[in-house]
């Protein structure tokens, strides 16, 4: 989980736990570049804001992943930059900030592989994030 904002990395990281998903969360591209070089083999999704500091923006965080990491899904989401041509991964998705933890689901559901997909929602109160 890769967000600039500590407010919307954590409801997005609670988005993914409730999805049964184990979270390393960061704030930079450069720090989830590391996170890829270092754990990119246990890792099964990156889920990431376009517009991060550091030498890359979301969207060449999302390439480098699946170049260098093809099994890795990837989620790009914001609520500015769309992606232009060539800009994600043939296998990657966008979503539109904000974002309840429905769409994330969703998406996940569409992206993930069947033996990785996520646990199904718990009850509780749609937020926005």
């Amino acid at each position: 989980m890769v967000e600039g904002n500590i407010l919307v990395r954590m409801d997005a990281a609670d988005i993914l736990e409730q999805a049964g998903f184990r979270v390393l969360d960061v704030a930079t591209a450069d720090m989830a570049m590391q996170v890829l070089q270092r754990h990119g083999h246990e890792l099964n999704l990156l889920f990431t804001a376009v517009g991060l500091q550091g030498t890359h923006n979301g969207f060449a965080l999302a390439r480098r992943a699946a170049a260098d990491h093809p099994h890795i899904s990837v989620v790009v989401a914001s609520g500015h930059d769309r992606p232009g041509p060539g800009e994600l991964p043939d296998t990657a998705c966008f979503i539109e900030k904000p974002f309840s933890a429905e769409i994330v689901h969703a998406h996940l559901q569409r992206i993930m592989p069947d033996e990785r997909k996520p646990a199904p929602l718990r009850e509780k109160q749609a937020s926005s994030h």
